[in-house]
This record gives C-alpha cells, structure tokens and sequence, in this order.
C-alpha cells in the first residue's frame, strides 16, 4: 500500500521536467519518490493534465497536439453540420405532423 502522500502542483511540474531531461527512472531515484507516481505524472503533463508551462513540450508531442486539435475541430465542424440537418429535418417533420394532424380533423368533420 502507499503511504498516501501529497505532492504540490510546483513539485509535480519540476519532477515532471526532470523525468524529461533524466529519464524518469533516475529522476524518481533523485526525488526519492516511486517509479511509478512519476510515471503517472508525466502521462498526466503528456495528456495536458499537468501544465509544465511553455516550451516545455518536446517537437514531438507538441505535433501530436496540433495534429489532435485539427482533428478535434474537423469533428466539431462535422457535428454541427449534421446538427443543423437533424434541425432542418425537424422542424419538416414537425410541419408535415401539423399538416396531417389538419387534414385529419377536416376528414373527421366531413364524415360527421
């Protein structure tokens, strides 16, 4: 079990650009902390959880995140496109339901 301990933002952002520059293995040795809590943290900054502020991302990652925003908004413009369809076919249905509700009543009056 772990011994539950805390570690402030500060602490985490520098045992993050550590684990960059030294490997995390031999960071987590020098901060006398587990392997694994480092790892964890360095996932964390990777996935824009932790902010180690700017210029602390390596060409790669900073790719990578360029790459998933200009999907992200790829897909936000398909989903507003198909928003507005499902509107518009909406608001159709919506007007041919009244149109046939009418029709119905006039149908019903001129049976009677």
């Amino acid at each position: 079990m772990g011994t539950g301990r805390k570690y402030d933002e500060k602490f985490k952002v520098q045992a993050v650009k550590l684990a960059k520059e030294t490997g995390t293995k031999q960071a987590a040795e020098e901060l006398g902390i587990p392997k694994g809590t480092l790892g964890g943290w360095v996932k964390k900054a990777k996935d824009g959880e932790i902010d180690t502020g700017n210029g602390s991302r390596s060409p790669e990652e900073a790719m990578n995140l360029v790459q998933q925003l200009q999907e992200a908004k790829k897909r936000i413009k398909e989903l507003e496109k198909s928003n507005k369809e499902l509107k518009e076919l909406n608001e159709f249905l919506e007007e041919a339901s009244a149109f046939f509700a009418a029709s119905r009543q006039k149908y019903a009056k001129k049976k009677e």
